[in-house]
This record gives C-alpha cells, structure tokens and sequence, in this order.
C-alpha cells in the first residue's frame, strides 16, 4: 500500500530489492521474480540488474534517475545468485557518485518536502468527480522515464566507461530464434547463445533492464529484424494467467507494433512462446538455454513452457541435455562440502577475497545452503580465471574437490562432480594408509574412474588439539591454496593468517595464535593417498532413508534427502504443500564427532539430560525387567528409584548416535559426578567412532520397548515427564538450541492433542523445513498437527484455529443431543458430561469417542453421518501459538492444564527462551 501512496504523490525514492519467492504453498527463502512482480501495478519503475557490477552500477544509475523523472524506482536483482554472490567488482569512486547526483534536482527534491513554513495538502479523499483525471495527469511523467533513465545511464557510461542501455541484444544479427529475459538467468543463455552462434546457428538473446515502464521503440529496435519466433523467460508463476509478466507485455508490443514497422520488417510477427524458469533460485544453465532454442526452431513449439524441471502431469516441461556444454578450460572450478557452522563458507569467501585482492585473477563465489539452523550440508562454488566471471549456475564439473566431513561419503554422493582427473581433498579421521579402506564402495569405484588424486588431513583431531574444536575451516583453506597452487604458498599462508588477525583479532589474541597454528600444521599434516588398483570396500553409501519407510519417505524424502530433489517430477509433490509428520528420524544425519555416553554407576535418575536436550536425542525409559530379556549385548539398564510405580522398574537413559548433534549441553546440565575420577560424571562426551555401533543397537533396541501408559506417569517432574514419549525430536535446529526443549516438553505433555500455529522464524525453519520435520506422531498415529503463517498474523492465525475446533465441538454436540436416542443416552450423557481436565479423563473421552463411531458407522442418516465426521472434536484439543523465536502460549483449554487453572478461555504460558539460550 505504501508503494501505491509514494507513486502517487510522485516521491522521488530507491528501494533495492533482492528478488525472491512469496510463501504460497510453502515459504521459501530463495530468489526468483515472485515478490518484485507482484508489485508491478504500484507505478514504480523497475530496473533489473543481472550480476553483482550491474548491481552495484544500477544501484546509483537508479537513485540519479529517480531525481530526475520524481518516479520511484524498484532495482532489483535475483534473490541468493546474485545477492549472496561473491565477484571480483570495480568499485564506484566517491567523485562519480558525487557527479551523478545532481546537486539542483537534491534541492528541489527537499523543498517538496512537508513544511509548516509552505504547508501543503497530500492525502486527500476524492471523489469520482476528479479521481479518474488526476490519476491520468502523471502519464507525462513516466512517459518520459525510458529516455532519462537511458540518459542517465550515458552518463554513466562517460564517468566510467561501463555503458548499459535499457535493452541489449547480443548474438546474430541476422538470427531467427531469440531468447528474451531479465536478470543473471540472462548470462546463461548468452553462454548458450556464443556456443550455437559459433556452430553456425541464427540465434541471440535480449536482456531486459528497464521492465516498467516499457519502451516500446527501444525493445523492438534491438530485436532483430529476420526473428522469427521468440520465447520470453519469466522467474515467476501467476496461476490462472494466460502468461506471465514479461511474456505478456512482449505479446503486447509485437501484437500492437510489428505492423506497424512491416516496411522494415519484411514478414509476419515472430510466433511468441513464454516459459518459466528458476522459481525458487531452481538452477539455469547453458543447456537449459539451448533446449528452449531447440523448441523455437520446431514447426509447432509449446505455446507455454518450463524448464529445469520435469512435469509429467501437464507436461509443460522441455527436456535438456545436463552435458550439452561445459565451462572454459581456463576456469579453476572448485566444491566443497561442509558442515554448518564448521566455517567452510566463511573460510571460502576470505578465499575468494584473498584471490580476487591479491591477483590479477577475476574470482566468483557462490555458496548453496540447506535451510536448516544449524548442521546442515553447505555446498561451496569457487571460480577463479583471467576474465570476468559470469556463469550463474552451479559448477558440475570441477578440478578440486574437498570434503570438510567424513560422514558425508556415506549419505551424499560428493564426487558426482569431480571432472577426471581432479584433486579430491578429504578432512579424515584415517590416515593416508588406512583411509582407503574406509571409504564407501562407491567412492572408491569413483575415485578409480575418474583417476582422482586424493589428499587427507585429519583437521577435527587438529582442531581439538590446538583449542579450535570444531572449526576446521583454517586448515581446510590452507591445504586447499596447497594443493591448488592458485598463490604461492607463501604468499598464500601470508595472505591467509592477514585474513585471520582481522577477521578474529576483536577475539583476543589467543584466537588468532591457536589459528596461526593451524595453518602451519595443515602443510606439516597434509598427505597424498597411495591409490590401489582396485575397488576392495565392503562397505556401501547406505540408503538415504531405512527399508521399510512408508512409501512417501522413500519415494519423495529420500531422493530430497540424498540432495537429488531436483529430479522427483511434478506428480511427485503434494498439490496444496500438506507433507507427513514424523520424519526427521529417518534422516539420521550423524554429524556429531563426539556423543553422550551413559554410565549408569553414578546416574541419580534425575532425568534433566533428556529434559534439557535439544533434539530429543537422549531418552529416558522405565520399564519391566523381562522387557530387556532380548536386549544386544552391551545395553544398560538400572533399578529405578523412587515411589511412581507399584511394581519393580528398570530404567536406561540412551543416545540415538545418529540423531545426536554433540552440542554437549546434558553434560554440562548432569549433576551427578564421580568420586573418585575428575570430571567424569553420569553422562560424557566421547569420541563417537569408538560407540557407534554398540549406541546404534541400544537405541534401535530402546525404541522397541513398549511406552508406559500415560496416565500411569507423573507429569508434574521433570522425572515423570521425561518417561512421556517426545513428539518433536531430532530438528534441525541449532546445536545447543535453548528453544527446542520446550517444544519437545511441551509435545510430551499435550502432544497427542496438539495444534501448532507458527509464527515465521527459526521455529519454523527448524520444525516445518523440508525434507523433514520433527513434529512426530505416537504408537496410535496421533501427534502434534502444524501450521506455518506469516509474522504479522500469527495471533490471528492461531485464535482462528482455536474458534474453528471450539465450532466443530460445539456442533458435534449439538448433532449428539439430537441423536442421543439413537446413539444411546447413557453414552451421549457420559460423553457430554465428559471431564477432560486430565489425563485420564481425555483417554476415557476417546474410549467413548471411539464406542460412539461404532454405533454410527452403519447409521444411514445425514445427521450421523455428520456427527461421524466431527466425532474426534468431541476430545479436547490444546492450540498453541508458537512465535518465530520460539515462544508460545495456549490458547483454550487443555494446553497448560498442569500450569494454570483450565476453566479460563484463554491460558498463556510465554517462554522466556533468553534464560537458556546456547547454554541448555
């Protein structure tokens, strides 16, 4: 709404926009042109960059328009590929910035501003008498847009050389097919366009900058004459659009104009198609570009199209040839793969720093991160070579490869991108001699293949041993300038320990000493693997998710989950965003180096290392002895103590090794401590290779034992309510995160009855992201049931939920008075009568609940078959809003039964998640 007001009133006025999707089905983070184009009827004149100079250079182009015409202007650039990538640039001086702000047009800009010395009117209500003409009374102004914004942008061209116009074409001039797009996917089809031109083909591109207002004259001037058919590119979706934006207003302007110039044109209008591409921040590349040339040069090509992905239901899609190109052989191309918070991409953008500062190099980074918190997979792209780097797409062929993470070798395939014969740089708990032989049969199967030369140095033993524990990005980065050669080493190392005093010396100056350390160990402790002839592992990559999943998590989540989701097709994908619950404990991410050990001597049976934990990754079970008859050799379990049950207990606090993250934080919590060893206490980290397999038959053992009926535990300790299965485990939030023990404690207290309206922010991201979700369900299939809103309406977004069930009740009982006859007065009265203030009394309400859909299950009535379909209404349901930061309250009755009195309408419980933040 604002934007409408400031067009109107003619404010002259900048924003720069990092285009990226609207959270429609989903939310998602990454870019495309859904947000900018949404905008596009607000009368702000939007300019398009295409890589990060174009971004820096049409950043001040725009601002010096904007002065000029009095129309604000939205300059935007695509959302990640260009935002967050890392490019050697050529800075503006502040002299230029200065010259192409005229100094009069500054004046006049603050002289319309509001003052009671020359007071003015804005804002008025009008009414139909004058509304239509004032509206019609700026058409001067953007009329006069294009020629002062391609004005401007000649003046920029003198003060720096770089000349940009609001249309480019570039290939053919005689070409008959034409690509017409805005923004990076651009430099795409230019490289596609070089390569088919060099072939001989009649083909080019024309980039879009100036998209509003559209210049007619200027467009059809760099649109070559002999075009016969065009296909314009929009990073957008309008469902129910017979096209999209761009595509539109192309149509309009052939349709309207091409006559027009038919003296100089010769033929027909070109035949105009328009596709979708890269929603999403969905890679484009070179070869995606020359499909849609090849569907240009059919007799009958799709009218509307997408690219880069596969649709088998309407069957929109082109298909592309991955191969069909490849990169300059005088591009340094490198990957690397890490973890989280492990450094790697910071370590890489200083890479690219150091390079593109210190040599004559052009340098280009670019990094893919998982939406997880924390401890998800990072994907790194380096490019580095003698001329401007532009390629905005991924590399698939590189000549260094490093894994910051062993681990990864058994549930990612790292090498897929490794071209022959490049160097594979591996971060190995094994040395050079015996590392071959734990490495995944397909890795070494690849590595053969490809004639991989491969380096290993154990950095996570390095880092602990210098006082760095977990940060492996130093060593990383200086073996990695080793083995590349891309400085002299020295100069290298000299440049690296530089980066370090700035970018920790705020730290103190043991940071920076323990770091300096690090890069000269790394070329002390880096070795080459002696590589057999052949392939002797017995050890395999192992499924992305366990046989037997359900059918969606091992068609759909597992591909996802091995990093292949870009293949699963459009029938693949749930139509309205609804995905199942209770995945993340297929996903067993293993990323932890050390884990929980119990040791049960000295274990007080307090419960607060499961209590505290952030992802559910340690447990606590009581249960009968002969429950543990068939329990692996190795599993612990002790008496339990205390007064909660009427017979004799057993009881095992256990890890889940590969759902742990190591954040440490249970034994920091534990208060029971050995007498006689220093520091050892009832639960210690220790190295996780050492417990992994022994861990991983414990726990798959643990979960098999049977839960303990809820009512027969205490929920009012923190003993008793660790017993209570968690309905929300294994997120990917961060290490240590101080917010997720409340949510878990919160699906352990009221999770069967739980719905869950979250706010936007890290709670959502750690528990609604895809692949997988936390929020789990119980033995019956019953759990927490969730939804994502925005910021701004979450309070009405969870009080709506809460009406809604409070409607549903109130109408099933409603039904249920009026078929008491039939259902059986005793039963209608129990059930109306019901008190479910407690545990007991809600397992009693689902007893009746479930008698009530037997007697109704033959009724042939609307009314019952009404009454069928709300009957679980009938069975109190807790709605709690959850904040994006974490906090949540209840709404309605059920949610803090055990906090606050349940009688009141509304229950709030906030949580102040300060109090435990990164300290559990």
């Amino acid at each position: 709404p604002n934007m409408f007001k400031i067009a109107g009133e003619l404010t002259s006025t900048v924003f720069h926009v990092a285009a990226r999707s609207i959270a429609t089905h989903a939310l998602s983070i990454f870019g495309d042109h859904s947000d900018v184009m949404s905008v596009r009827m607000t009368g702000w004149a939007m300019l398009c960059s295409a890589d990060v100079q174009e971004a820096h250079d049409l950043a001040l182009i725009s601002h010096a328009a904007t002065l000029k015409t009095r129309v604000p202007f939205l300059h935007f650039f695509d959302g990640f590929r260009t935002s967050h990538e890392l490019n050697k640039i050529e800075v503006l001086p502040e002299e230029v910035i200065q010259k192409m702000m005229a100094p009069d047009l500054i004046r006049a800009h603050r002289q319309r501003g509001l003052s009671p010395d020359n007071p003015v009117l804005r804002g008025t209500a009008q009414n139909p008498d004058v509304f239509f003409q004032a509206r019609e009374a700026v058409n001067g102004y953007y009329d006069a847009v294009p020629g002062l914004v391609q004005e401007t942008m000649d003046e920029f061209a003198a003060l720096t050389g770089r000349q940009y116009h609001l249309y480019e074409y570039i290939g053919s001039p005689d070409a008959e097919r034409v690509i017409v797009v805005m923004g990076s996917g651009g430099w795409a089809v230019q490289e596609a366009v070089e390569h088919l031109v060099d072939r001989g083909e009649k083909v080019g591109v024309l980039k879009i900058r100036l998209f509003r207002p559209f210049d007619v004259n200027q467009f059809l001037d760099c649109l070559p004459k002999t075009v016969r058919a065009i296909a314009v590119l929009d990073r957008t979706k309008e469902p129910g659009a017979i096209g999209e934006p761009l595509f539109q207003d192309v149509a309009t302007v052939l349709a309207e104009s091409w006559v027009e110039r038919s003296s100089d044109n010769g033929h027909a209008p070109p035949r105009v198609i328009g596709g979708r591409y890269g929603l999403s921040s969905k890679e484009f590349t070179p070869a995606m570009a020359a499909s849609i040339f090849d569907e240009l040069s059919k007799e009958n090509p799709k009218r509307r199209f997408t690219i880069g992905i596969t649709d088998d239901v309407t069957h929109l899609s082109l298909p592309w040839e991955p191969s069909r190109f490849s990169e300059s052989d005088g591009v340094s191309r490198s990957v690397f793969y890490g973890l989280g918070s492990d450094g790697t991409v910071g370590a890489n953008k200083n890479s690219v720093k150091i390079v593109g500062e210190n040599t004559d190099l052009y340098a280009q980074g670019y990094f893919v991160y998982d939406s997880k918190k924390a401890g998800a997979v990072t994907v790194s792209h380096l490019r580095f070579g003698k001329d401007p780097i532009r390629s905005s797409y991924l590399i698939d062929q590189a000549n260094f490869v490093a894994c910051h993470q062993f681990q990864f070798l058994y549930s990612r395939d790292v090498l897929s991108v490794a071209q022959p014969e490049a160097t594979f740089l591996l971060n190995s708990p094994y040395g050079p001699t015996e590392v071959w032989d734990q490495l995944p049969f397909e890795v070494q199967q690849q590595i053969l293949e490809k004639r991989l030369r491969v380096y290993v140095v154990d950095a996570d033993r390095m880092a602990q041993e210098i006082g760095l524990r977990g940060r492996i990005n130093t060593i990383m980065q200086t073996c990695f300038f080793k083995l590349t050669g891309i400085l002299p080493i020295e100069k290298a190392v000299e440049e690296i320990k530089t980066a370090i005093k700035k970018t920790y010396g705020k730290r103190g100056e043991s940071i920076v000493r323990k770091n300096h350390e690090a890069v000269d160990r790394s070329l002390e402790e880096l070795y080459e693997v002696e590589i057999p002839n052949e392939v002797t592992s017995e050890r395999h990559r192992r499924p992305a998710v366990p046989a037997g999943s359900p059918e969606f998590v091992e068609k759909v989540t597992a591909v996802m989950l091995a990093g292949m989701g870009d293949v699963l097709p459009v029938s693949a994908m749930p139509v309205d965003g609804t995905f199942p619950t209770a995945t993340a404990k297929y996903e067993k991410r293993s990323i932890a180096q050390n884990i929980p050990i119990w040791d049960p001597d000295i274990c007080i049976q307090c419960g607060l290392c499961a209590f505290v934990c952030p992802h559910a990754a340690i447990r606590s079970k009581a249960f009968e002895p002969g429950d543990v008859a068939n329990a692996p050799e190795g599993y612990q379990a002790i008496p339990w103590s205390g007064k909660d049950f009427t017979t004799e207990m057993l009881m095992t606090i256990q890890v889940a090794p590969d759902d742990c993250t190591g954040c440490g934080v249970c034994v920091d919590v534990c208060p029971a401590r050995s007498k006689e060893v220093a520091r050892h206490k009832a639960i210690n980290m220790e190295q996780k290779l050492e417990h992994l397999e022994q861990e991983q038959r414990n726990f798959e053992f643990f979960e098999s034992l049977p839960e303990l009926q809820r009512e027969q535990i205490r929920h009012d300790s923190v003993k008793g309510s660790q017993l209570l299965e968690p309905l929300f485990e294994f997120s990917g939030a961060c290490a240590g995160c101080g917010e997720t023990p409340y949510l878990k404690l919160l699906t352990q207290l009221f999770g069967d009855r739980l719905v869950v309206a979250n706010a936007t922010g890290c709670s959502s991201i750690y528990g609604g992201n895809l692949p997988t979700t936390p929020w789990s369900v119980n033995h019956e299939g019953r759990g927490p049931a969730w939804s994502n809103s925005l910021f701004e309406d979450n309070a009405e977004f969870g009080l709506g939920m809460r009406l809604a069930l409070n409607q549903r009740t109130e109408t099933a009982r409603e039904y249920l008075r009026r078929l008491g006859g039939y259902v059986g007065d005793d039963l209608t009265r129990e059930i109306l009568d019901a008190d479910q203030s407690a545990e007991q009394g809600i397992n009693q309400q689902r007893t009746r609940v479930q008698e009530l859909k037997t007697r109704l299950a033959d009724a042939d009535t609307e009314e019952a078959r009404h009454l069928l379909s709300l009957a679980d209404a009938l069975v109190r349901k807790s709605v709690w809003i959850i904040g994006g930061d974490g906090w949540a309250y209840d709404i309605g009755f059920g949610g803090v039964d055990h906090v606050l009195a349940s009688n009141h309408d509304i229950n709030i419980l906030v949580l102040d998640t300060e109090v435990y933040s990164n300290t559990g």
